[in-house]
């Protein structure tokens, strides 16, 4: 897959099926949308592209409250690969875009620059300034300019219609075994590992910390059953989110506990997939009342993983 990371970078591409899309959580109705323009694009021997914004447009309204990012660029852009985008044009969302009339922001940067013969979008996709173009728009665009108009209906699962800002209020609100529902993937949160307190380590409980990234959304602070990839390889774990109050107050962050793992991983860099929220976090009134929940919270976690196992023979 090529990424283009500019507009300026958007050359010699050759014909493509587009999808547009904010695609900032790539679930499974982004899935489905982009689904339409890869079959078509097999259908017309053409490339296959996604046409998104490395930023969030709703991020340059005035007074707007920043909307917090799902995915980290390069776990959307492997998804993306996966799912057989040859071009991702994922570049800044700027004023002059922002500004840009819809006819222009069609005829001269999707159909013009990105050589587009077909734009796919979904049934509320709003491009252009003030957000006047529509898909009736796109519609008579495309009679006009030349390419087909490809309209996706949006994603029911379990009488939800699948959005970003659902998938974000459960991940905000610790319902992680919701999200593959809609997702198709766990939630998680990846990084490099950085040294902590070593606190874990000296209660018999070495972890890995990750530091929380301002501009992602997470779960509320907590204990978690969770996965932990590293090098390929999924290993049982169990994890904190949050400030660990029994030792004073700290900055926010990742703490996992790997099953059965004796490998050093500072600096390496990890997933965790959130499965399970088993618990608050909470302030006890010793390191040994701690200790004992920790013993608790692992066993808890291994139960939870043994009966994942079962379900699955």
């Amino acid at each position: 897959m090529i990424v283009f990371k500019d507009i300026a970078e958007i050359k010699d591409t050759e014909p493509c099926a587009v999808a547009l899309g904010t695609f900032d959580g790539v679930h499974l109705g982004h899935q489905k949308l982009i689904g339409a323009a890869v079959e078509r694009a097999k259908e017309l021997g053409i490339k296959a592209g996604v046409f998104t914004f490395s930023n969030h447009p709703r991020d340059l309204l005035p007074n707007a409250k920043p909307v917090k990012n799902i995915l980290y660029s390069r776990e959307k852009e492997e998804i993306l690969a996966g799912l057989g985008v040859d071009y991702l044009f994922d570049v800044p969302f700027t004023r002059e875009i922002m500004e840009m009339d819809p006819e222009r922001y069609v005829s001269d940067l999707l159909v013009g620059r990105c050589s587009a013969r077909v734009l796919a979008c979904g049934t509320d996709h709003r491009f252009g300034y003030k957000a006047k173009g529509d898909p009736a728009l796109l519609r008579e665009l495309g009679e006009k300019l030349g390419f087909e108009a490809l309209i996706v209906d949006k994603l029911e699962i379990e009488g939800n219609e699948v959005s970003s800002s659902l998938i974000r209020t459960l991940i905000a609100s610790g319902r992680v075994d919701r999200c593959k529902t809609y997702m198709g993937r766990n939630y998680e949160i990846a990084g490099d590992v950085v040294v902590g307190n070593r606190l874990g380590r000296r209660l018999g409980f070495p972890t890995s910390n990750l530091v929380i990234d301002p501009e992602m959304v997470t779960p509320p602070n907590g204990v978690y059953a969770t996965l932990c990839n590293w090098n390929g390889k999924s290993y049982k774990s169990v994890t904190n989110v949050g400030v660990k109050p029994t030792v004073g107050e700290n900055v926010k962050n990742v703490e996992t506990h790997i099953f059965d793992f004796d490998k050093e991983l500072y600096g390496k860099r990890i997933v965790v997939e959130f499965l399970m929220k088993m618990r608050d976090e909470v302030k006890f009134d010793s390191v040994e009342e701690l200790s004992e929940q920790i013993v608790r919270d692992c066993r808890e976690a291994r139960a939870f993983h043994d009966g994942l196992e079962g379900r699955s023979r």
